[in-house]
Order: structure tokens, then sequence, then C-alpha cells
């Protein structure tokens, strides 16, 4: 660990929102404790949370490619388990997206059945996602891995809507089954270790200097992979998404698709490129050509959408596939711009399950032919729709488009192809996100959307941090790009040196020019 302070930071995010989630749960046991309490509670542990995540980003090292903030511990001696915790450039803001969405989403997304469990899973889940996102034991990574599925489960099919359980249950079952892969994956990387230094070790640096013959490497990424592009979703793996984005609650669609979805594409950079780099190459021209059907068809299957909710869920599909072309195209450029994506994406996609749960608390609809002329009765909605509906489209000056102007152009040195059909991807997310947003806010009002409240306060208050982020990040995305793009050069160089393959020189230049193109010269 090249940077490794007192306090335990990064053990006090993940154990923190664990105990307030059972702090909630035993409160709640009591019924004299009111619902408003116990929703203080949660949305107080999830603030101090933020506040941690803030103050590891303020004080990790811009310019230093190593993991930060380093904890390690004897979990397990015998099996060769430790508490390892780290951060670094690919790894820090993804903490710290989880760590401001989850507050957002327990103020902005309440419920009123059995708020004591709902509170508590949604901790539960908190806790497990950033304890995957800090991982660097793989048995660690893979418990909160799997821990995900818990809350989750639970999330969609307590509090969703009509048709809940079919997708709890196909959620559950696509998720845990590409998990049952991943086990068999770490353990055999871990016994291989062993066989060749005779220390029985799951601790990602270690590994990394594992030898692997052509197949069995080829064999493990297969096995690391398809729980990855499950989780993510990649295309063809998406097919429960769906599903769970439209009838999970509020809260839980924008947790599952802002944050959750990320831990796959996070795995694929954090495991794959750095334990499996041959096999990662070899496997370049496929990933590529899914990444880019799952652009083109999730943008097309949008298109013909007329529920908002699977709307928002098909174009996520495609923003994931976005993230897999950069992350493939294995350049400095599109790498970052991947990791970047993954945070935009997760912001955006948050604020548009958020203002389309506040459209069906108001009209108890999500279906845009029984929506009409919101724009007149609720013009702040409107507003905030406006600037997050452009910034998912790639508008300069949001957040969405320095991202997806980083992959493409990174892309385009190495796979010009597949960058230019992608591109297409860019075309239809400006048609079905402009149509939805006209059929939706547009037109002469009819009688039954008349009445149709705005936005109140306390909304304008939680949807205020989103939109200040978005436009923040599409101005001056500097800062964190210059935490970003050490760790990606040292993750490149690491592939780069096992594979004996080399990018393109004005790739390697930096991300530096590219944004400012990107952003005009300016």
């Amino acid at each position: 660990m090249s940077h490794s302070p007192g306090f335990p930071y990064l053990t006090f995010l993940v154990l923190f929102p664990a105990g307030g989630a059972a702090a909630v749960a035993i409160l709640g046991a009591f019924s004299q404790v009111r619902r408003v309490v116990l929703e203080g509670l949660a949305i107080a542990v999830s603030v101090v949370v933020l506040g941690f995540a803030i103050g590891v980003a303020v004080l990790f090292r811009t310019g230093d490619a190593g993991y930060q903030f380093g904890s390690n511990h004897v979990w397990a001696q015998g099996l060769g388990i430790h508490w390892q915790l780290g951060t670094d450039g690919i790894s820090l803001f993804l903490v710290l997206m989880a760590a401001v969405l989850f507050p957002i989403a327990l103020a902005g997304a309440r419920t009123r059945a059995d708020a004591r469990s709902f509170l508590a899973w949604m901790l539960l889940l908190e806790a497990a996602c950033i304890g995957s996102f800090l991982s660097l034991d793989l048995i660690l990574f893979f418990f909160f891995f799997e821990l995900t599925l818990v809350p989750s489960y639970f999330l969609i099919s307590g509090w969703g809507h009509a048709r809940r359980a079919y997708a709890a249950v196909k959620f559950f079952l696509y998720t845990f089954v590409g998990s049952a892969f991943l086990l068999v994956g770490i353990l055999v990387v871990a016994f291989l270790h062993q066989h060749q230094t005779g220390v029985l070790t799951f601790s990602l640096p270690a590994l990394m200097h594992t030898h692997f013959s052509s197949t069995t490497e080829i064999l493990l990424f297969v096995a690391f992979t398809a729980a990855f592009a499950i989780k993510a979703p990649l295309f063809p793996f998406h097919t429960w998404s769906p599903d769970a984005y439209a009838e999970a609650p509020t809260g839980g669609s924008m947790v599952l698709s802002g944050v959750l979805a990320k831990l796959g594409t996070y795995g694929i950079l954090r495991f794959d490129l750095n334990l499996f780099p041959q096999a990662t190459v070899d496997f370049v021209p496929i990933i590529l050509t899914l990444a880019v059907i799952g652009i083109i068809y999730g943008a097309i299957v949008a298109c013909a959408q007329r529920d908002l909710k699977r709307l928002v869920a098909y174009s996520s599909l495609a923003q994931m596939g976005f993230i897999a072309l950069g992350t493939f195209a294995l350049t400095t450029q599109s790498v970052t711009g991947g990791v970047l994506l993954m945070l935009n994406h997760g912001l955006v996609t948050a604020a548009l399950f958020l203002l389309i749960g506040w459209i069906y608390e108001r009209r108890q609809t999500w279906q845009v032919t029984e929506l009409r002329g919101l724009q007149s009765p609720a013009p702040v909605m409107a507003a905030a729709f406006t600037v997050v509906m452009l910034a998912s489209i790639g508008l300069p000056g949001l957040n969405g488009f320095v991202s997806e102007f980083l992959v493409l152009s990174g892309t385009f040195l190495t796979h010009r192809w597949w960058a230019v059909v992608a591109t297409a991807g860019v075309v239809f997310a400006a048609l079905y996100l402009l149509w939805a947003y006209q059929q939706v806010f547009h037109g002469r009002v009819d009688l039954a959307n008349a009445g149709t409240r705005d936005l109140s306060m306390a909304e304008r208050l939680v949807i205020a941090p989103l939109i200040l982020a978005i436009v923040f990040l599409g101005i001056y995305p500097k800062p964190v790009l210059d935490r970003i793009t050490p760790s990606v050069n040292r993750l490149i160089a690491q592939v780069e040196s096992s594979t004996h393959t080399q990018q393109p020189v004005v790739a390697r230049a930096g991300v530096a020019g590219a944004t400012a193109a990107a952003k005009g010269g300016k």
C-alpha cells in the first residue's frame, strides 16, 4: 500500500452502514419507535458514510497509482483469507458515488410499508456495495459480491410493483448462477498459486504473479467474466435487468442501476485485466462485438418502449455497452472514459429513476401514453428532467459527454470500426430520450394531468446534489480525471508488459488532450 493513514477509513466505510442496518432493525422492533425516527437514523448513517467518503477523496494523493488507505488483517489464517481493503483511482469515485446515491435514495424514495425492513436492507446493501469496491482479497470480494443479492432480492420482492416476485426470482437466479462460476474460478486461481509458491492466499496483489497455461487462463477468464457480465449486465446476459429495474421500488431501481450494476464492470477492470491479461487481449474482438451489439440493441429496444422505467432500463444496457467498449479497447483514453462513465451513468440513471418515481407517486403510472403536458403544472420537474435527459444523451457541458468522448476517441485509435458503429448509439439515445420527454412534458395538458403538483422544496433539495454533480463533472472533470488516470496508466502498463502489446503513442499521450478537445480546447 502506497498510503495508509492511521485511521481505518475503509473499514469504517464498510462496517458503519452494516452497523446502521442492525441498529435500524433492532430499534424498529419496538412499536413505540416511529417511522420518522427510523428514517432519520438511516439517513443520518448514510450521510456520515458520505462524509467519510468525501474525506477519503480529499485525502487521496493525486498522481499516486497504487492502493491507498490500506487495511490488511488476518481473517482466517489457515485458509489464507484476509480483511484486505484498499482504494485507487479506479475504485475511489465508485465508492463516492455509492455514498452519494444511498442517502438520496433514502431521502427521496421513502416507503410507507414496513419502513424498518426497507431501511435496514438498504443500509446493508450500501455496506455490501462499498465492500465490493474496496476488497483486495478475492474471497472477501466474493463475500460482499454475493451479499448484495440478499438485500436486492428482498427490496424487489417486498416493495416492488405488480410483477415483483417474478423479477426478484429471475434476478436472484441469474446472478447466483453467475457467482457460482466466479467462486470456482477464485478457488482455482488460489490453488494454482499455492501449487507454484507453497502459499495459500486470496490477495489480489499476490495472485497477479500466478502463471497460467493458455487454456487455463482462457477458462478462468470466461468464469470470472460470466459472473461480471451478468451483474453489469452486458449483452446477452441482460435479460433480468429490464424486469428488475422496472418492478423494483424507486429507491431499489436507483441503487440497482446506479451502484450494483457497476460491480460487474468494476470486477472486469479490477480482476480480469490484472489476473488474465493475455486472455483479455485474446477476447477483445468478441467482447467489443458484444458491447457494440448491446449499445445498438439497447438503444433500438428503448425506442420502442412506452414504459418510462423500461426505457431507462434499456438505455442503461446501452450505456453499459459503452463502458465495456472503453474497457476492452485497452487504451488509456478509453479505459479512463469507461471508469468516468461508470460514475456519470450512476448519477444520471439514478436521477432519472428518482424523477420517474416522483411522476408515479403523482399519477400512479409511468406509461407515456397516459402522461402529457406535465411541463405546464410541474415546470421545475420538467427542468430537472431536461438536464438529466440531456446528460444521458451526451450534451456538451454535462457529464455524459466527456466520458463518452473519451471512450469513443480511445476506441477509435485501436478498433476503428467498432467505434464508428457504436457512435450510432449516441444518435439513437437522442431519439428515444427526446421522444419520451416530448410525450410526457410537451403538448396540451389534459384533465387527468392538469393537477399534477410540482416538486416540493424537499424534493428539490434531494435532486439538487445530482443536478450539481452532473453539471460540475461536465464543465470541470479534471479533479476526477487527475485521480483516475494514474491508476489506469498503471493497469494498462501491466497488461502491455504481460502480453507484449503496445497501444498507439497518441493513446498513451494522456487524457488531458482528449479532454481539452472534448471541451472545445478551452
